[in-house]
């Protein structure tokens, strides 16, 4: 299994849906996760690549909450086994305010049938909202489980919802 890459520049970025820590190396972002209740993390390195990184990530996350962007293109570095890996990119093709099922993503990361090891590796996604493991749902229809939180999970989905038809979501 890919191990997660050790953060050498961290953050806080403050979100309308709350607090979360950051991380990147030189090669780009490898963490992006809900904070709640933890404390700011100290930041490890103040100038270089990374740090760059994130700064770039905390304005992308800025225009995505107001609705001016729908994809990302900061450079990311995800340690994962090689179904991971399949399955953030086939994560990442996911477009802005649709969404897929577990079967689904199971089937475009090439490995029909295994819906569940699918689900596991959403929910090993490192870098929230980015790799938009939000976006995908049961076959029910149902949002699903979500590390952020089940809240957190229909907030987005509804920011994307309204975004896509022109009348973004409005959050606290």
């Amino acid at each position: 299994m890919g191990r997660r890459p050790a953060p050498q520049s961290t953050a806080r970025v403050h979100t309308p849906l709350g607090a979360m820590r950051a991380g990147a190396t030189n090669e780009g972002v490898c963490l992006l996760e809900f904070a709640d209740g933890e404390a700011a993390p100290g930041e490890v390195r103040h100038d270089g690549q990374a740090a760059r990184h994130l700064k770039a990530l905390e304005t992308q996350l800025t225009e995505y909450f107001a609705g001016a962007r729908r994809d990302f293109d900061v450079p990311l570095a995800l340690a994962g086994t090689d179904f991971q890996q399949r399955v953030w990119r086939q994560l990442q093709r996911v477009p802005f305010g649709e969404t897929i099922t577990y079967d689904d993503l199971a089937r475009r990361a090439g490995s029909p049938g295994a819906s569940r090891a699918a689900g596991q590796a959403n929910g090993s996604n490192p870098v929230a909202i980015v790799v938009p493991c939000h976006r995908v749902i049961r076959a029910s229809g149902e949002p699903g489980g979500y590390a952020g939180g089940r809240d957190r999970k229909r907030r987005l989905l509804e920011l994307e919802a309204g975004s896509a038809q022109g009348s973004l979501f409005s959050l606290p």
